[in-house]
């Protein structure tokens, strides 16, 4: 197997950073406000904004860029965004290698093993280079720093509360990892690296952007949209467009017309899923990260083989929406965005609690096809009665169970759960004293209680004769 030159690696495949993995707390306030707080594993935030870029080829190769100028941190506890930003401490490249090598380890796709070795002459451009040996050779790990000619102001805060900071004019360091395919000759991949990346350390910088920003007085929305602006900063043709709730991610080419259209629908979509789903907990803190691939591969590269059947997905852990481009162009991505960006909408609303099936993939099909005027429920196989009694079932179902069976199983739960929904907005409101005008309400104040979907349906219906109600007045609507 031909080994890539590094320089061409760097410039292949443009892998965009993973997100922070977050977990929700709900918080009440003194005046009795429900809030969400995303709060992170410190190690993970750290990792997350200490990775500048990583590119990959098509035979597997990994090649990652760092910067090494965070004290790792030494606690799991949980902490927010603004937390961790306040917590931060620089390190001196100068005197604290022991950091370094510190981050190194945490680092390096494989153990690191014994002292470093440097190139046999000097590399213009760099102050230092050190080549890190593994216990195994499937990989290169290189630290550099850059000439001191050119000296970069970093703060650096020490731990002790009364300690001042100080100013420190020292070039940071920096780690390249290269994960190599099988048959490659680690060898032969330092020289490379030397010759095609070090020895062009000019080049390399100029493409490097990332230079910490001071994020200390920063908002959680607004150190959300900085760590989404980070994952894509420092690849060719991605792009990032801002609203007030919104940040939109993009490669898609040029000549594709879809972000002015995504941006003022997306505007338009939230407003309409407050109004469809309002929810008591207050969203100012929320922000709507929408991550879009211009072609298929790239995405299923990022979504993983567990979701290759699919055409987007909402992330949850991450908070990011991903799509891709389909063949079909960008009315049906507007179409698939519009649903996925409910299930972003409704697991905000919900405080990342899991919601029932029948609702959030419901109302997510009923916005994806509200600008459609084929209304018609195509169920010509089953009869009414048939129909009717199935959905007591299909509101009690979790997730497994509603994607469980054939297609044409869970095709049928997708279209009841969407004619439920289309009910309760068109149908609904027809009925005499409208007794399901507080249902959605109820249901998403039973779920912040009780943190059990089935528990949240059950006190929303209150009694059996109101869903039974409920089943006899959605079986008059549609034989309508």
């Amino acid at each position: 197997m031909i080994l890539l030159a590094a320089a061409s690696l760097f410039f292949s495949h443009p892998a965009p950073l993973d997100m922070p993995r977050a977990e929700a707390y709900l918080i009440t306030g003194e005046d009795k406000t429900i809030r969400l707080e995303d709060r992170f594993r410190p190690d993970d935030l750290w990792l997350s904004r200490q990775t500048l870029g990583q590119w990959r080829d098509d035979d597997g190769r990994y090649f990652v860029v760092s910067r090494l100028d965070i004290v790792p941190p030494k606690t799991t506890a949980t902490v927010t965004r603004e937390e961790y930003a306040k917590s931060e401490a620089a390190i001196d490249p100068k005197k604290e290698f022991d950091l370094v090598r510190e981050s190194i380890e945490l680092l390096s796709p494989i153990e690191i093993a014994g002292e470093p070795r440097s190139p046999a002459q000097k590399i213009r451009g760099l102050e230092e280079v050190l080549f890190f040996e593994g216990t195994n050779t499937s990989a290169v790990v290189c630290a550099f720093r850059k000439d001191k000619s050119e000296p970069r102001e970093i703060d650096v805060d020490k731990t002790t509360a009364t300690a001042e900071k100080k100013k420190l004019r020292q070039q940071p360091w920096y780690l390249i990892t290269w994960e190599l395919a099988s048959g490659d000759d680690v060898e032969w991949a330092r020289e490379l690296l030397t010759k095609d990346v070090l020895e062009k350390s000019d080049a390399f910088f100029a493409k490097l952007g990332g230079d910490k920003a001071e994020k200390r007085n920063l908002s959680e929305r607004e150190l959300l949209r900085a760590d989404a602006r980070h994952s894509v900063e420092n690849y060719e043709g991605w792009r990032v467009t801002d609203a007030e709730e919104f940040t939109v991610l993009d490669n898609l080419p040029a000549e594709v017309r879809f972000i002015t259209a995504l941006t003022n629908d997306l505007a338009v979509m939230r407003k309409r899923y407050r109004e469809v789903m309002p929810s008591p907990v207050d969203g100012s803190n929320v922000l709507c990260v929408a991550r879009i691939f211009s072609n298929r591969d790239d995405y299923l590269v990022a979504a993983g083989e567990n979701m290759a059947w699919s055409a987007a997905y909402w992330s949850q852990q991450r908070r990011e929406l991903v799509a891709y481009l389909p063949q079909g162009g960008a009315e049906e991505l507007l179409r698939t965005i519009r649903h996925e960006a409910f299930h972003q909408y409704f697991s905000y609303a919900a405080c990342m609690i899991p919601t029932s099936p029948w609702l959030n993939e419901g109302y997510a099909q009923y916005f994806e096809d509200e600008k459609s005027d084929d209304w018609q429920l195509d169920v010509s196989a089953y009869d009414f009665d048939t129909l009717a009694a199935a959905l007591p079932g299909i509101m009690g179902m979790d997730y497994a169970q509603f994607y469980d069976g054939t297609d044409r199983e869970r095709s049928l739960k997708y279209r009841l759960a969407w004619s439920m929904a289309y009910f309760l907005e068109n149908g609904a409101p027809q009925i005499r004293f409208q007794p399901f005008k507080d249902l959605k309400k109820d249901y998403v104040a039973a779920l912040l209680k009780n943190h059990d979907m089935r528990l949240a349906t059950i006190a929303a219906f209150g009694s059996k004769d109101k869903l039974d109600l409920f089943v006899a007045e959605w079986k008059k609507f549609w034989t309508r």
